[in-house]
């Protein structure tokens, strides 16, 4: 059995590293993404009032991936900026061509160059995306423009007129407002004498694009709400699978996901950015597609995005009738303390955070850890005292488990000899090692409930340090990017790149130390294999996370290493003696004559 589960562990340690090699393989190498250029603020202009077709690539209907929009050469930009965000409006779609974040940066080698929002994408975001004879490549014309406000109008065959308004937040701290958020007004005018059809139509949610090189579209997905939350994951739509491996068929990629539903909003987000529609009337569903995005520099992959757009049925047009569409428009940052302000965003749009199941106990610990940064403390000392904060709460069920697993160890020699004494009597055996526990004082739940109910709370912080932009370019210690692994050096081995983080490493050593100083409830020799092994595998598998994830782990263990050398130098007074060994089926005493004196 010893040298069967040696072999085990042996395999399950080759499959991690196997998996983290597999992992670098497959990783392009680490380069800087230039700097994205700034556009330039363009001055009042007309356009052409016809819906001619700029000259823009479309997908065909059946192509795997949406295609990437350019501007023509003859596109008219108007740029509106607040303190938080400058917005590029073409008038090719009559829409919003990206958002440049200015307190966000695209790069940590590039402080001051921001990051842009929907900078590649299918469409230009909010431009409608199927209606006949309207869609991206229909050409505007400036009405008016202010500081806050733009406006643009075409008229569609001499039948159809329809005018676009947006206005944006000054960012003057006004509580009802949020600075991030774009105001968006349409207005259909039937300028025949007869009613036009209804029609369904989407209005374009953006693209959303991997974060840089290193990114491998976890985090890329659409979503919606209707009463719940939903996310189609870019991986929805990617064929393959595990069968096509070893050969026994796999899934086709498909082209797009369409969901049905009165959505009170859609969304499209990467890890750490998201574009948020909130209509002003519910839409009627939401359609996903991959796009595929210029390779980063220096790689030949292909960075792949997902971009949303969400339906809305329109009503019959009556002749000389008008139909009004309109909505808040949010793009920004993915922050939970800004998307949960009812006041602001009444509609649970906080869920795009896609926190999980534990959703509940994320928020009450990224509400903490962000009232310990405010206090002034830095992003890495947050996440310490919250995690810190977190241990001392659960103290008192974190001791009673541990007192438990202590009783329950001492009398481990005793309830093996019984197993082997009742092994043909599962009867007699339960009720032998019920009468043990009663009489040592052992709860046989008293190691393993308390603990569960911490559980949550543990994953639930592991979950919010994943996708917290607030952490994203924060410094600690030598880690230049807590949302990133804290690569200090890389190992060429030839056939692969090992890059050496110390977070992981350090995560590990307190788990393996942890282990031996905490009482095995058991002598199953297979379970204290696995128990042996299990820092190792846990720690490969977490090498690559954020080093913030590994820094909530290791002071977490290093808390629970203190707290394991207190417990086992505590004498419990309800403890008996420990157990004697049992043979034939009474203790052994021991008959070791006294010395002579």
């Amino acid at each position: 059995m010893d040298k069967k589960n040696t072999i085990i562990g042996v395999l399950l340690l080759a499959a991690a590293f196997g998996s983290l090699w597999v992992s670098s393989k497959f990783t392009p190498p680490s380069q800087p993404q230039p700097a994205p250029e700034i556009t330039r603020t363009v001055g009042p202009n007309q356009a052409t009032s016809s819906a001619t077709a700029a000259a823009r690539p479309t997908s065909p209907p059946d192509a795997a991936f949406a295609a990437v929009a350019k501007d023509t050469g003859d596109a008219r930009i108007v740029t509106l900026a607040n303190d938080v965000i400058a917005v590029n409006f073409t008038n090719q779609g009559g829409a919003i061509r990206d958002i440049a974040l200015k307190k966000y940066d695209a790069e940590k080698k590039h402080p001051g160059v921001p990051y842009i929002v929907n900078q590649l994408h299918a469409d230009p975001a909010l431009a409608f995306v199927d209606y006949p004879g309207l869609d991206r490549r229909t050409r505007y014309e400036l009405v008016s423009q202010t500081p806050t406000e733009v406006t643009f109008r075409t008229v569609v065959d001499g039948t159809l007129e329809v005018t676009r308004r947006y206005t944006l937040v000054p960012g003057n701290g006004d509580a009802k407002a949020d600075p991030y958020q774009i105001r968006y007004d349409t207005t259909l005018r039937n300028l025949t004498d007869k009613e036009l059809p209804r029609v369904r139509t989407q209005l374009s949610l953006g693209t959303a694009a991997p974060v840089d090189v290193n990114d491998y579209g976890v985090y890329l997905s659409t979503g919606y709400y209707d009463k719940t939350d939903h996310f189609v994951k870019r991986s929805d739509l990617e064929g393959g699978g595990f069968l096509s491996w070893i050969g026994m068929g796999s899934r086709d990629p498909l082209r797009y996901i369409e969901n049905t539903a009165a959505i009170t909003w859609a969304s499209v987000q990467n890890q750490f950015f998201t574009s948020i529609l909130t209509p002003d009337q519910s839409g009627a569903g939401l359609i996903t597609r991959r796009v595929e995005l210029p390779s980063f520099p220096g790689t030949m992959q292909p960075a792949i995005g997902v971009t949303g757009a969400a339906q809305f049925d329109l009503p019959v047009l009556a002749a000389k009738g008008e139909i009004k569409l309109g909505g808040g428009f949010y793009a920004g940052p993915k922050e939970y303390s800004r998307l949960s302000n009812a006041e602001i965003f009444k509609h649970n749009q906080d869920a795009v955070m896609e926190f999980g199941m534990f959703s509940f106990f994320s928020k009450i610990l990224l509400t903490l850890m962000s009232w310990v940064h405010k206090s002034g403390a830095s992003w890495g000392v947050a996440i310490i005292i919250t995690t810190l904060i977190l241990k001392i709460v659960f103290l008192p069920l974190t001791l009673s488990a541990s007192k438990s697993a202590k009783r329950m160890q001492k009398i481990q020699p005793e309830m093996a000899a019984m197993k082997e004494k009742y092994k043909d009597n599962p009867q007699k055996m339960q009720q032998a090692t019920m009468e043990l526990f009663k009489k040592h004082k052992v709860n046989p739940m008293g190691g393993c409930f308390p603990i569960l109910i911490t559980i949550p709370f543990f994953i639930g912080f592991f979950s919010m340090l994943q996708s917290t932009a607030e952490l994203r370019f924060q410094t600690f210690l030598w880690a230049q990017d807590l949302s990133a692994p804290d690569t200090i050096a890389t190992i060429s081995l030839g056939f692969m790149n090992l890059p050496i983080n110390i977070m992981p490493i350090l995560m590990g050593a307190t788990m393996i130390i942890q282990m031996q100083l905490t009482p095995q409830p058991t002598v199953d020799n297979a379970q204290a294999k696995m128990f042996k092994f299990m820092p190792y595998i846990f720690a490969l598998m977490c090498y690559s996370f954020s080093c913030a994830l590994s820094l909530y782990s290791t002071i977490n263990g290093i808390f629970t290493i203190g707290q394991q050398l207190v417990i086992n130098r505590m004498k419990d007074a309800d403890d008996a003696p420990a157990a004697e060994p049992i043979r034939g089926g009474r203790p052994v005493k021991n008959v070791t004559p006294a010395k002579k004196k």
